[in-house]
């Protein structure tokens, strides 16, 4: 993960950046489509061959649209296995105030604070 990391960003309006933005606007919604009919075991579009700096396209994306936390991280994941970095999808609960409630994250993401308040109940391997 540290080296994807450190892979330097694209312009922001480059290409790459656009097309790296194109496949993360169609791929929330082929991936929302595809979990309402077949669930977990949806699958997400593969992404383009991409530099890692094209990323800024894909975060931009997910900033900017309202995906839920699963299919943010199905399609987050798809990309950092993409480009090297196998995560797993983490399905959790917690028991709140209105009743029991879900959320979704990618392993990468321990150490969140919102993380750490909920039960693993599930995880889903790196595709």
């Amino acid at each position: 993960m540290r080296a994807y990391l450190a892979a330097p960003l694209t312009a922001r309006w480059s290409w790459s950046t656009f097309r790296a933005a194109l496949w993360a606007h169609v791929s929330l919604r082929v991936t929302a489509r595809r979990l309402s009919k077949r669930g977990i075991t949806a699958e997400v579009p593969a992404p383009p061959q991409l530099m890692a700096g094209s990323r800024r396209g894909v975060e931009a994306v997910l900033r900017r649209s309202s995906p839920t936390c699963l299919e943010r991280s199905l399609v987050l994941q798809r990309w950092l296995f993409q480009h090297g970095v196998p995560c797993e999808v983490v399905i959790g609960v917690k028991r709140g105030a209105s009743g029991v409630q879900a959320h979704a994250w990618l392993d990468v993401e321990q150490g969140q604070e919102l993380v750490r308040e909920f039960t693993e109940i599930h995880r889903l391997p790196p595709r």
